[in-house]
């Protein structure tokens, strides 16, 4: 009997397949509404789970919070939390940002502390306000409209430039994907074994069988690409056809 490919035993994150969670310095979300004012940035950290750099800052009540850190941000500098002016950092309603101004961390119900554009480098755009929402423009070049009380961070996401520094060898980047729970490699089917893919063995690579499956094939097996009727089944479902 065949074993499971990898990424069907990876699943949500088991055994040693999942993050270190030592790693992790917990969740980085906006502050509560209750958390108002200006504050200032008291540090800059890494957070070796996260691609973007983490921000702490502290209230004039004492109170620290941590966020993600903007470009630009430097330890010293106030931003607004929940109200006041519009500067890189702040956390501010989409209702008090005016259009064309770059945002990041965007939530997508209110108060649920920032579900959006969270890589680094990453930023969204404020194209236009009507009412009670607003539309954005994802870095993917998707228009999104939301409730103009849902909040998010002036600026765009520190730590940019990332992608282009080289790794050099193979063993740093199996160290750095292992604290981002991502395969560093992905091995071709067509180049394993039988008994580890089903595309693998052979006289020479080749899949052997048909490279498109069906969405009732059974997961040992469910490898490749899936059918073109289905994938047009479920675009006539999305449409209302």
């Amino acid at each position: 009997m065949g074993k499971r490919i990898i990424s069907r035993r990876r699943g949500a994150g088991t055994g040693p397949y999942r993050s270190p969670s030592h790693r992790h310095h917990g969740p980085i979300y906006h502050p509560s509404p209750s958390v108002a004012g200006e504050a200032i940035v008291t540090g800059l950290a890494q957070a070796p789970g996260r691609s973007a750099p983490v921000a702490e800052v502290a209230t004039s009540d004492g109170v620290t919070v941590r966020m993600l850190a903007m470009a630009g941000l430097a330890t010293g500098d106030k931003v607004s939390l929940n109200r006041g002016r519009v500067d890189r950092g702040s956390v501010l309603p989409l209702a008090e940002i005016p259009d064309g101004t770059l945002v990041a961390n965007v939530e997508v119900n209110p108060f649920d502390g920032g579900r959006l554009v969270r890589a680094a480098g990453g930023s969204a755009l404020v194209v236009a306000h009507a009412g009670r929402e607003v539309t954005i423009q994802l870095p993917s070049g998707v228009f999104k409209t939301l409730l103009a009380t849902c909040r998010a961070q002036v600026g765009a996401v520190a730590g940019g430039g990332r992608l282009e520094r080289p790794i050099i060898k193979a063993g740093k980047k199996v160290l750095m994907y292992r604290t981002l729970a991502k395969p560093a490699f992905k091995v071709r089917g067509v180049a394993m074994n039988p008994v580890n893919h089903p595309h693998g063995g052979g006289a020479h690579q080749h899949v052997g069988r048909p490279s498109t499956v069906s969405s009732g094939t059974w997961p040992g097996a469910k490898v490749g690409r899936f059918s073109k009727s289905q994938r047009r089944k479920r675009a006539q479902r999305g449409s209302g056809k």
